[in-house]
């Protein structure tokens, strides 16, 4: 190899090295994963397989067909992990939905059944049909993707100050994961070979450095879900007197239904906190220590209360839009909160309503 070519390669195996890195520390050490701290160790393992695949084979032709076949079952599990990081992202989970688990355990069966046809006495199969049907499926995930982020996008072109870091973060990873899909897409039809490269290394490079900010920025980690880190640390030795605790959950009933603070999609429990003249972490205290729930459970009930009248008064309103009235960032988030609150989704509960009357 020139030296050119060596420093390519150097740089190329220091970005699958601190994707592995960053991988392992989401998965295996990171304490109390929340599902958007898994889905996102899943994809960057995942893009870290294919992208060392494409590494290997860029400098090897003649690699090993099995480190081929690794590489290319790889990408089939890229796009699920994409498309439930941003969807528990967005939803700001703190559990797996069992639909999602089952849905990627799907994608992994075929994975495992693809290696009862090796590549190596099937090269035709491998050469021909499966990179298309793994390429297919991944920008299917990539467009499913895209459009969960609709809001962010639009957001981004027509009021960018409205949106959160964590929401920059999410789009900037969704726009590393795109332009990866596309150079591999470009150099399996031919053009533009050495993007098989260069679109790795700008993905390792763009995720690592936001990687950083997630682990590191305890402001930043409600992209994972669940009260901000470390509150708990702050105040755990210390309780809010309960006479004092039901004053102020009083007070911030009141705020907020006379407000409807809750209809602003991107309310921070430290605005919350300011509006009734407490710190933060204390708010944070009152919520998980005497109300017995997160922010996000604490202000989805709220918007919930509100979702139910306004589908009980059925004023012609799509059930979507009620979400996005009712302070939703998404679809799947109001979706979510709405089963996790009412036991059914909005559709059934507006079946209920028309069968058997008020709930």
């Amino acid at each position: 190899m020139t030296l050119g070519q060596q420093l390519l390669f150097l740089i190329s195996a220091l970005g699958v090295f601190n994707g592995l890195v960053i991988s392992a520390y989401l998965l295996l050490l990171k304490k109390d994963n929340p599902p958007a701290s898994t889905f996102l160790g899943l994809l960057v393992f995942m893009l870290s397989i294919r992208i060392c695949k494409a590494i290997f084979l860029y400098f090897n032709p003649e690699l090993p067909r099995i480190y081929v076949q690794i590489g290319l079952s790889g990408c089939l599990l890229i796009g699920p992990s994409l498309f439930y990081f941003i969807k528990a992202s967005l939803a700001n989970v703190s559990h797996t939905a069992a639909s999602w688990k089952y849905s990627y355990l799907f994608w992994v069966l075929l994975v495992a059944i693809g290696f009862c046809f090796p590549y190596a006495s099937h090269p035709a199969f491998w050469k021909v049909y499966i990179p298309k049907l793994i390429y297919l499926q991944w920008a299917i995930f990539v467009i499913l993707s895209g459009w969960l982020l609709r809001r962010q996008f639009s957001l981004l072109f027509y009021a960018r100050g409205k949106l959160t870091i964590a929401e920059v973060s999410v789009l900037s990873i969704y726009g590393g994961a795109l332009i990866v899909h596309i150079a591999f897409v470009l150099a399996a039809i031919g053009f533009f070979k050495t993007m098989y490269i260069s679109g790795g290394l700008f993905f390792s490079l763009l995720l690592y450095l936001n990687i950083l900010l997630f682990v590191n920025s305890k402001k930043h980690n409600t992209i994972f879900a669940g009260p901000l880190a470390g509150e708990k640390e702050k105040y755990g030795h210390k309780k809010i007197d309960s006479q004092k605790a039901m004053v102020l959950a009083d007070k911030l009933h009141q705020l907020i239904v006379e407000q409807q603070l809750f209809k602003n999609p991107d309310l921070k429990i430290g605005d919350l906190a300011k509006k009734i003249n407490i710190p933060a972490h204390q708010l944070s205290q009152l919520l998980n220590d005497n109300l017995k729930c997160s922010f996000s459970t604490y202000i989805n009930e709220f918007r919930i209360i509100q979702a139910c009248e306004l589908i009980a008064n059925d004023k012609g309103i799509k059930l979507e839009e009620i979400g996005y009235e009712v302070g939703f960032n998404s679809k799947s988030t109001f979706y979510t909160a709405f089963k996790k609150h009412k036991g059914a989704t909005p559709a059934q509960f507006k079946e209920q309503l028309s069968t058997a009357g008020p709930i």
